[in-house]
């Protein structure tokens, strides 16, 4: 008979990089930790304040996966509590999903608590909406191929490009003008407005608007090539339009329609 698991590892999502954007969740989940583990390079120093007298504190850019997955079954054998501190949100690009197979195999309980993405982080800051209704309902998170990881087939940014709406890349800012000619094949005009963001919330942050046309000289003029991040799509200047949700004609459990409003939405071929 197996035995019964002991121990747990909670992955937190610290968020883009700034301390004061971890949730209530992820605090409480560093300050139970026996063990802390957190990428240095992506989060700042201030999230370990939440950190108890007498954890003990690993820097996961020293380590390989075999050297967390020690660290993990330790937690096992002595019923530690570790609490593994990814950037942004651990279910984006955060290596997470094997070490979690990892804990299942060695018989840890597991916990993931989200956290703030770097997109929506950007976004706020430029204080855009990257869901504006007629114009953007849709929001593709991806990063060119050809880096450490290959791109599964049909995943190239050329590709998702052809839908037109907002689009968040990641882990691109080295190959920007392959950036640039993908977009462009998709179909995105170059004047399409773009976000590039350099450690955002981050004391040294910056966040550049450009265009498509005016994106790969943007990244060189900043020398960025990593901890970068574009939104792309129209939505980045729209204005003018209208959600249906707050519009007079459009009804719901809390809210009855006015007649004539309704009306009018049903005309221009909306559902109210």
């Amino acid at each position: 008979m197996a035995d019964a698991p002991t121990g747990k590892v909670t992955f937190v999502g610290a968020g883009p990089g700034a301390a004061d954007l971890l949730t209530f969740r992820a605090a409480r989940a560093i300050a139970e930790a026996d063990v802390v583990i957190w990428a240095a390079s992506l989060v700042q120093a201030e999230v370990l304040d939440h950190a108890r007298e007498g954890a003990r504190i690993l820097d996961s850019a020293t380590m390989a996966l075999e050297d967390v997955v020690a660290v993990y079954r330790q937690a096992h054998a002595e019923g530690l509590r570790v609490a593994r501190v990814h950037s942004g949100d651990p279910a984006l690009w955060g290596g997470t999903q094997e070490q979690l197979d990892r804990c299942a195999e060695i018989g840890l309980e597991t916990e993931v608590v989200p956290g703030v993405s770097a997109f929506s982080a950007v976004a706020a800051i430029a204080q855009r909406e990257l869901t504006v209704p007629e114009v953007a309902q849709s929001v593709v998170l991806t990063r060119l191929g050809g880096g450490k990881t290959p791109m599964p087939a049909g995943e190239e940014v050329r590709e998702f490009a052809r839908h037109g709406t907002t689009m968040a890349v990641f882990l691109s800012a080295a190959r920007s003008g392959q950036l640039v000619r993908e977009l462009l094949e998709g179909g995105y005009p170059t004047g399409t407005p773009v976000l590039v963001a350099y450690r955002a919330t981050w004391p040294d942050e910056l966040v550049v608007r450009c265009t498509i046309d005016t994106l790969e000289e943007t990244v060189k003029q900043h020398r960025l090539w990593k901890h970068t991040l574009f939104l792309v799509g129209p939505a980045l200047d729209a204005h003018g339009t209208r959600s249906h949700l707050y519009h007079p004609g459009h009804f719901h459990g809390f809210r009855r329609a006015d007649p004539e409003a309704r009306r009018a939405l049903r005309e221009r071929g909306a559902t109210p």
